[in-house]
C-alpha cells in the first residue's frame, strides 16, 4: 500500500508554522477537519446543545486564528494540545453564561482580559473532569481521523475486509470465503491496515501534542 510521500507528511513544527499563515487554506481546512469534531465532542459532554456546540466550535477555530501567529512551542511551559483545551473551554463557558440572565453573568477571569488570561496557556487550572473527558475525546478523536485518512488511501476491498474480520468481529474463514480470497490475505490485510492506522496516529499525535 502507497505510503503518503515524506514532503506530504507535516511536522508538529511545520504545521503550527503553516498554521500562522492564516492565508494558508489547505493547513487551516486539515486543522478544521483534524479537530472540530474534538472540541464539538467536549462540548456536548459538557452538556451543551449541537447548536451550542457549533458555536464553540466556530468560535474556537476563531480565537485560534487569532492567537497563532504569537503562538510558540514550548514542551516545558505547554504543549499544543493543552493550549487548545483552554482556548475550548472558554468558548464552552461563554455559551454557558449566555444561558444566563444578563444581571447574572460574570466574567470567569475575574478583572483578565479575555486575550491576556488565554495567552496565559497551561498556566491555566483545567478542572479535573474536563481535562479527563478532553484527554479521552482526542485519543479517541486521534483514532477517528487516522481511521478515516487510511481508509481514503487503501483500496476499497481491503478496507471491507479489515472492516468485516476487526471491527464487525467476523472469524477469519468467513471473510475469506465472502471475499473469496485465501485466509492468509485476510490476516495480512488487518496487519497492513492496523499498521497504517496506528502510523497515522503517531503522525497526528507528533503534530500538535
Amino acid at each position: 500500500m502507497a505510503e503518503l510521500p515524506e514532503e506530504l507528511i507535516p511536522t508538529r513544527a511545520s504545521l503550527i508554522q503553516r498554521l500562522k499563515n492564516w492565508e494558508d487554506q489547505a493547513s487551516w481546512q486539515e486543522f478544521f477537519e483534524t479537530y472540530s469534531r474534538l472540541i464539538f465532542g467536549v462540548a456536548t459532554k459538557r452538556g451543551l446543545s449541537k447548536s451550542e456546540a457549533q458555536d464553540v466550535v466556530q468560535e474556537t477555530m476563531v480565537a485560534v486564528a487569532r492567537h497563532m501567529p504569537e503562538f510558540k512551542y514550548n514542551s516545558v511551559s505547554g504543549s499544543f494540545k493543552t493550549w487548545l483545551l483552554n482556548m475550548t473551554r472558554w468558548r464552552i463557558a461563554d455559551q454557558v453564561r449566555k444561558r444566563m440572565p444578563v444581571a447574572d453573568r460574570q466574567d470567569p477571569t475575574e478583572g483578565v482580559m479575555h486575550e491576556e488570561y488565554e495567552n496565559l496557556g497551561a498556566a491555566n487550572q483545567v478542572p479535573p473532569d474536563l481535562e479527563k473527558i478532553w484527554d479521552t475525546e482526542w485519543e479517541k478523536n486521534l483514532m477517528d481521523v487516522a481511521v478515516g485518512k487510511a481508509r481514503r488511501r487503501i483500496d476499497p476491498q481491503q478496507y471491507q475486509i479489515f472492516d468485516f474480520y476487526v471491527n464487525k468481529g467476523w472469524d477469519p474463514e468467513r471473510v475469506a470465503k465472502t471475499f473469496g480470497i485465501p485466509v492468509g490475505q485476510v490476516y495480512l490485510a488487518k496487519h497492513r491496515i492496523t499498521e497504517m492506522i496506528v502510523q497515522e496516529v503517531e503522525r497526528l499525535k507528533s503534530e500538535l501534542i
